[in-house]
């Protein structure tokens, strides 16, 4: 997929314009959103590109002075391959696979993957975790986004190998070491998201000097719902230059509380609000898959492998990730609307 001639055609558009961004970005972007549009098929692309010509018809938009930060202070590679990878691979071709393999497969395929990895898993079982992305990445998946407790390093060789996908990878302020850099600096389909924790900022100014692509997120229970609702974290985001700003639900946080923190999230994304974008885990995820395919449908895995589809985990071997292939998993899990009723 890497080399598909429209992707070629589109890099060259891409590369071109981020040089004109750091001169002139809001004549810059509007030109790249308008020739995107009017190239666009399909509804999920015409829908966000008609978005986001809504929105930078803001002159005095947040978003521009995001794009004109991230172009100034962001390697220009690595914005290139993470976001072509986004949104050539995953959001369009990979799109059109996922809506061909639902109508011939009969269940839902999530366009994006949330995946809790064993890093010591990994370094005894490489195979099983490639063996997945793989066989994701054939049903049309190319966004996977990797928390991982412990070392990071041996997670990169899964994402060197899998050059095609956009990789997401989640963790904590600590994990951001000398040689964890050393080591993901040629890496160019990945953004790191690093929690954020006011006394540990420090992890961001690492990944700014040496000019990563990277977010934040934070971790909210029913308790915490007042101070997103203030923009706490959306204005200490800005501060650190994070690209995007996740929200992730902690075990027990209440669905009253997740509608109001993704309702809020919604709001701050369309008003603007923010220099940086903000993002609540599964509402969101599930607003871009039913855009993709009609059928939202959200999964995770967690870091036995079970299949997790909300904030509950099952814990069925048919459902386990190391023991069956994925769109089995998929298919028990997710049929379609329209099978299930047939049957």
């Amino acid at each position: 997929m890497t080399n598909t001639i429209s992707r070629i055609l589109i890099e060259a558009v891409v590369k071109n314009t981020l040089k004109d961004i750091e001169d002139s970005p809001e004549r810059s972007i509007r030109r790249l959103v308008d020739m995107a549009l009017n190239f666009s098929e399909g509804r999920f692309r015409n829908d966000f590109f008609k978005a986001a010509q809504r929105m930078l018809e803001n002159e005095n938009s947040p978003y521009y002075d995001l794009i004109k930060d991230v172009v100034t202070h962001v390697d220009h590679d690595r914005i290139l391959q993470f976001g072509m990878n986004v949104g050539c691979n995953s959001c369009t071709e990979g799109a059109d696979v996922i809506r061909k393999n639902e109508t011939a497969l009969g269940f839902n395929i999530p366009w994006s993957v949330l995946w809790h990895l064993d890093s010591q898993r990994i370094l005894e079982a490489p195979k099983q975790y490639s063996r997945v992305i793989s066989q994701g990445e054939k049903l049309g998946i190319y966004t996977w986004l990797l928390a991982a407790d412990g070392l990071l390093v041996e997670i990169l060789p899964l994402i060197r190998e899998h050059k095609d996908s956009a990789f997401v990878l989640i963790c904590e302020p600590e994990n951001i070491s000398e040689d964890f850099l050393e080591s993901v600096a040629q890496i160019g389909n990945i953004m790191i998201v690093v929690r954020y924790d006011e006394e540990q900022t420090g992890a961001f100014d690492i990944l700014r000097e040496r000019r990563f692509l990277y977010g934040a997120y934070q971790f909210y229970g029913d308790q915490d719902v007042e101070d997103i609702l203030k923009g706490d974290l959306f204005y200490s985001a800005e501060q650190v230059h994070a690209v995007l700003t996740g929200l992730i639900p902690s075990p027990g946080c209440s669905e009253e509380a997740r509608k109001r923190a993704a309702a809020y999230v919604e709001r701050a994304r369309n008003e603007q609000l923010f220099q940086t974008i903000p993002w609540e885990s599964w509402y969101d995820s599930c607003r871009v898959d039913a855009i993709i395919s009609g059928d939202a449908c959200f999964a995770g895995f967690d870091v036995d492998g079970y299949l997790c589809t909300s904030q509950e985990c099952a814990r069925e071997a048919s459902l386990n990730i190391f023991q069956n292939d994925l769109a089995q998993i998929l298919k028990r899990a997710f049929p379609k609307k329209r099978q299930a009723a047939a049957n």
